[in-house]
């Protein structure tokens, strides 16, 4: 008798864990963008062909800590890579790739889906801005007193850094959990 193997895409729980987190990622990060480009920026100029530049008005939220202001960002994370598209467009597409792959591959890891859910959301809100736009919308600066975190970043970067973080403490237990169940088992075959 053979067994069939659980994959993700048999169980409609795990399908939905997955697609609820990344609907509700996507949405959140392009009703922000929307919503700050309409309430922040003044108006819009083009600094070099084919490049905006948007005038905002800056709106603390938490003075100090936390505020808000639009800017187009060419590049990666951190602004990095400025100019590249192309490039971004087709790392997005491989890692979209990999996030499915990994999740046909999670089994009943429902925690570990949502992880994925909030990586595939993260890339699509990006990857729609870079389609569409040719940029990236960004609008959340934290830290902006003391200067010690420059960056403005949006929800779709949040979802990102979120995700690898977790995906990382998600694995650290995954790996220790299989080692000491590894350990039982064979201190078991002894006894």
């Amino acid at each position: 008798m053979r067994s069939r193997r659980h994959t993700a895409l048999n169980s409609p729980f795990s399908l939905l864990c997955f697609a609820l987190t990344v609907v509700i990622g996507v949405g959140l990060d392009q009703w922000s963008k929307f919503y700050a480009i309409a309430h922040l920026s003044r108006w819009q100029s083009y600094d070099a062909p084919g490049r905006i530049d948007f005038h905002t008005r800056i709106h603390p939220f938490l003075p100090g800590w936390l505020q808000f202001e639009v800017i187009p960002n060419y590049g990666a994370v951190f602004g990095v890579g400025q100019g590249k598209r192309f490039l971004f467009l087709s790392v997005s597409a491989a890692a979209i790739l990999f996030i499915l792959y990994l999740f046909t591959v999670s089994g009943r890891q429902r925690m570990y889906q949502i992880i994925l859910g909030m990586l595939m959301a993260g890339v699509l809100g990006n990857l729609y801005d870079r389609a569409r736009f040719g940029y990236v919308r960004d609008m959340i600066h934290a830290l902006p007193q003391w200067g010690v975190f420059p960056y403005i970043f949006n929800v779709a970067d949040s979802l990102l850094c979120v995700g690898v973080t977790l995906m990382i403490i998600h694995s650290f237990f995954q790996s220790s959990g299989s080692h000491s169940d590894s350990r039982s088992r064979s201190s078991m075959r002894r006894g």
